[in-house]
């Protein structure tokens, strides 16, 4: 897998924030290492697994938890301002059905996820890396799709959104040459709708704001 990360860790974190890493962490934070995460030990108990990558704030990653308490959600970020923000909300919430990972998701996926072990991955709004010199850092590559492949259960669900069409494209064309993916889009524009469970997040908001569209794509695992 390339050495290019696709990340750059910025931002300060609240006081609040520093004491969730220090004191909440060792409750609801993922083990590192480089062999597989036992999940089932991880979560206490045997149910359907989503992975959100790089969920930011983790907006997206709490509602969905919270909707849906019968499956169970690993969200993946190296920023440590959200990661405590997550990990507060997760105490204040009650909720016994997520945990974090605070490491470079290509890590978590070529070495701490079993193949076939998840049902579901999101990856929403990544870095887009708008110059074409740092299109190398973005993250949906083909050597990361395979990663992506390995991890997914047959008849998953893998899904993508981003507001920048250069961005959108490129996704369109890494996937659809990808032999282990199927667009579950329902026209030929290869762009699935937005879906109702999603939140609207900061990173959608500052888009629209800008006047950007947001273009959804979803996949299956084939």
């Amino acid at each position: 897998m390339r050495a290019i990360r696709s990340f750059v860790v910025r931002g300060r974190s609240t006081a609040a924030q520093r004491h969730a890493l220090d004191e909440l962490a060792p409750r609801y934070q993922a083990p590192g290492g480089d062999t597989p995460i036992d999940l089932d030990r991880l979560f206490g108990r045997c149910a359907p697994r989503c992975v959100e990558i790089g969920f930011g704030n983790g907006d997206n990653l709490l509602a969905l938890a919270a909707a849906q308490p019968e499956r169970d959600f690993l969200g993946i970020e190296v920023h440590a301002p959200g990661v405590g923000r997550v990990l507060l909300e997760i105490e204040k919430r009650g909720l016994a059905n997520v945990r974090v990972s605070r490491r470079d998701a290509v890590e978590v996926l070529r070495m701490q996820l079993a193949p076939e072990s998840i049902d579901e991955l999101l990856i929403l709004f990544p870095d887009p890396w708008h110059k074409k010199r740092h299109h190398k850092r973005r993250l949906i590559q083909p050597e990361f799709v395979d990663l992506v492949a390995g991890v997914l259960r047959h008849g998953a669900r893998l899904h993508l959104a981003t507001d920048w069409a250069p961005y959108a494209q490129q996704m369109l064309q890494v996937l659809g040459q990808h032999p282990a993916f199927a667009n579950a889009a329902p026209d030929a524009s290869g762009f699935s709708d937005r879906p109702e469970s999603r939140p609207m997040t900061r990173f959608e908001r500052r888009g629209a704001r800008l006047g950007h569209a947001v273009f959804d794509l979803e996949y299956r695992r084939i």
